[in-house]
């Protein structure tokens, strides 16, 4: 029999990130978490994270700055960033997006320390 364990995260309850995310749901291989309202701004500097990132934006609007291109992000819109990849957001609206990455960014210090940044929607 596979791993029959079941876990529900009630996003109300969820712990947060040093930089505003909220950890959802996660798994050995891959976790989610959600970026709630954040304010528009001006991008953190670039960074490179060890981890693959997808994710789905729920409502208002944002630029992925990524290796040099500039994806526009509107609701319904969903992206990629891969493992390694230089990038950073600009919101342009009050921005809330939905994340999962792989593997999980919470663990072992993935998406937190030195060189997080402070930057949205993904933080990633």
């Amino acid at each position: 029999m596979g791993d029959t364990s079941v876990k529900k995260v009630e996003s109300r309850h969820s712990p947060k990130g040093e930089m505003g995310q909220k950890y959802l749901a996660s798994g050995v291989r891959l976790s989610m978490r959600l970026w709630e309202d954040e304010p528009p701004g001006e991008p953190a500097p670039a960074t490179a994270r060890d981890y693959e990132t997808v994710g789905f934006v729920l409502k208002g609007r944002a630029e992925l700055h990524l290796e040099g291109q500039v994806i526009l992000l509107n609701p319904g819109d969903s992206w990629l960033v891969p493992r390694g990849s230089s990038h950073t957001y600009k919101v342009l609206e009050t921005f809330s997006a939905v994340e999962a990455t792989s593997p999980p960014a919470a663990v072992h210090g993935r998406d937190e320390g030195k060189d997080a940044g402070k930057k949205a929607p993904a933080k990633a």
